[in-house]
């Protein structure tokens, strides 16, 4: 048998590790053949994209720099599957692709739509009692999926985002006269990203003097009255928002265009966060967008995260020869401290199109800040350093041309 694996949605520091987690259980077992990557997500198998990573991915060397490489080195893509009803089409269209190449087991690493795909596979080729069994490997750096504790990708984000956030707040106080600086994080619907800033609090860190999350309802006089506060306390301060916060007004938020899957794109809350404060306050307002830099930050990766990235791609290889299909791989947290998890397949269907807010029990009273009751969820989970090769001076990354050449 022949085994076919492919990455989808944004990319993250991660999501290469979980293609290698897959990469090294496929070779321990004899009677996998070929192990194909699928170029550009979905798209790959409709298209007959496929490439051998086998030839690609050689040396020890080759596997340890595609670990430490950010990003998605088989390409990805926003491809919403149609449902069979719409197009039966593109369905046989896959189903030929896995006959032609003799594929029966095929690995899909992305988000809560990647889930869906997984979802509509695995029900079609039991319907038509085709034996190819599909699994899901979670990534996202927004953390928003349901039934895992956590999504690979997040805390190498998290760790990069606290880490900026407190570099932030060095060079801002450095002035003696007052400022604000407000630092927008990704997370559409979902805080977790903006909220893991919090994470400074544990060494006893002032800043972020204030977190905003897209779960709480969002009050311009609230803020401006918590931002007055704080000037009052400190003479530096730092706001952390979530791009998808609202000011209750549609034009007040830049909005690009919706991908395949109908979520938008979104950007500028930060920058219109700044005009408001600038001409209530009059002192200097700076706004900061992470942007692009929160999801492929290697250079102060999580090892936490990197190592269950690859442990839970291999995980899903194990589950498919178990005959398991159409699920999802999860980590379950069993302990905080010490930090302890287990991963097990669940139904891809309950994470399909579905997605997990940031808890309201560990948001405080003013909806303004994160409580300290987050720590042991978020500390874990950005533990530990990657041991970077370099070459002069700058980290070195596996080319994707290697593979998609």
């Amino acid at each position: 048998m022949n085994i076919a694996v492919a990455q989808s949605g944004g990319p993250t520091c991660a999501i290469n590790a979980s293609l290698l987690g897959v990469i090294k259980e496929a070779l321990k077992v004899p009677h996998i053949g070929t192990i194909y990557g699928s170029v550009n997500g979905i798209e790959g198998i409709i298209n007959d994209h496929l490439v051998d990573l086998k030839t690609a991915i050689r040396t020890n060397e080759d596997m340890e720099l595609l670990r430490q490489t950010p990003s998605t080195v088989l390409g990805s893509c926003r491809y919403k599957l149609p449902e069979e009803s719409e197009n039966a089409d593109v369905y046989k269209t896959i189903t030929e692709c896995f006959d032609r190449h003799d594929i029966k087991a095929f690995f899909y690493i992305g988000g809560n739509d990647s889930m869906d795909t997984v979802n509509k596979l695995s029900k079609y080729f039991k319907k038509i009692k085709k034996d190819i069994k599909v699994i899901g490997v979670p990534k996202t750096i927004d953390n928003d999926l349901c039934e895992t504790d956590h999504t690979p990708g997040f805390g190498s984000a998290a760790k990069y985002v606290a880490t900026s956030v407190q570099e932030i707040a060095r060079d801002s106080s450095v002035y003696s006269i007052k400022s604000v600086t407000i630092v927008e994080i990704m997370g559409r619907h979902a805080g977790w990203l903006a909220a893991s800033s919090c994470a400074l609090h544990a060494n006893g860190e002032e800043a972020p003097h204030l977190i905003y999350l897209p779960e709480c309802e969002f009050s311009i006089d609230r803020f401006l009255r918590d931002v007055g506060e704080k000037l009052e306390q400190y003479k530096a301060v730092i706001v952390v928002v979530s791009e998808g916060i609202t000011l209750g007004n549609a034009a007040e938020t830049e909005v690009h265009q919706a991908d395949g899957f109908g979520h938008l794109a979104l950007s500028g809350i930060g920058k219109q966060l700044e005009k408001i404060v600038a001409e209530r306050f009059s002192i200097k307002v700076r706004s900061i967008e992470l942007n692009v830099m929160q999801r492929c930050a290697s250079h102060i990766s999580s090892r936490t995260d990197i190592n269950e990235a690859e442990k839970i791609g291999s995980a899903a290889v194990v589950a498919a020869l178990n005959g398991e299909t159409g699920k999802m791989m999860a980590f379950r947290r069993i302990l905080d401290m010490p930090y302890t998890v287990v991963i097990e397949p669940i139904d891809a269907e309950k994470v399909a199109n579905k997605e997990r807010f940031f808890p309201k029990k560990w948001i405080n009273y003013d909806q303004n800040n994160v409580k300290d009751e987050a720590l042991p969820y978020f500390l874990p989970l950005i533990q530990g350093e990657q041991i970077i090769k370099m070459q002069n001076g700058l980290p070195v990354h596996y080319k994707v041309g290697n593979i998609l050449d």
